[in-house]
């Protein structure tokens, strides 16, 4: 099952944060450690609303209809020329809907460990949170997941590992969300989702180098 490494390494990954770098005036490197940081966060807090029977359908909701993976087809699109409005209002309605209330911990516990400001850490956010959303819908395409019991399990695998690893995984997401430390364990989470990668240059070797993988 493809997970977030696919999202963050290749081809398609350095274009999204070349892109996002771009529309927010930001260093690549900055938002790589961003993205890879919101990655881990932005799946649990989904696995975690998808808990619920109602979180559940929604986010298949969601992803049957605006987020079905149709935004990965055409990066070139949405970059050149700057993101549409309408992408960034649907960002950040997909960060308040996703965290909720833990929102101002996650940005600023990513703010503390990137070195941009919260504001800088919104904005790249809400470039991608479709973009993480359409893939979760791509995803549920290629995986056949027709039902609202599927969704969380499709997001543990995505965040990789095994269910014990997913465990201590899910446990460290939560802490965050419901703000518990300070916002140390971030680096934590990236860590795990990246343990596995140990692929030299490119966006992966960047990544990896960020986080001492």
């Amino acid at each position: 099952m493809a997970g977030i490494l696919d999202l963050l390494t290749g081809d398609t990954g350095q274009r999204i944060v070349q892109g996002v770098s771009r529309e927010t005036n930001q260093p690549e490197d900055k938002t790589a450690s961003v993205v890879t940081m919101a990655l881990p966060l932005l799946m649990g807090a989904m696995k975690r609303n998808a808990q619920t029977p109602q979180g559940a359908a929604g986010l298949m909701g969601a992803l049957n209809n605006k987020h079905d993976g149709s935004i990965l087809d055409n990066l070139g699109g949405l970059f050149d020329g700057g993101v549409n409005d309408d992408i960034k209002v649907d960002g950040l309605g997909i960060l308040g809907h996703v965290l909720g209330g833990s929102q101002d911990n996650v940005v600023g516990a990513i703010s503390k460990k990137s070195g941009l400001d919260s504001n800088s850490v919104m904005n790249i956010l809400q470039v991608m949170a479709p973009i993480v959303l359409g893939y979760l819908g791509k995803q549920k395409r290629q995986q056949n997941v027709s039902s609202d019991s599927g969704i969380e399990s499709l997001l543990g695998g995505m965040l990789g590992g095994g269910k014990k690893q997913q465990r201590k995984q899910q446990s460290l997401i939560e802490s965050l969300l419901d703000g518990d430390n300070d916002g140390s364990v971030v680096d934590d989470i990236a860590g795990m989702v990246l343990s596995g990668n140990k692929k030299k240059g490119g966006l992966g070797g960047m990544l990896g180098g960020l986080f001492g993988n």
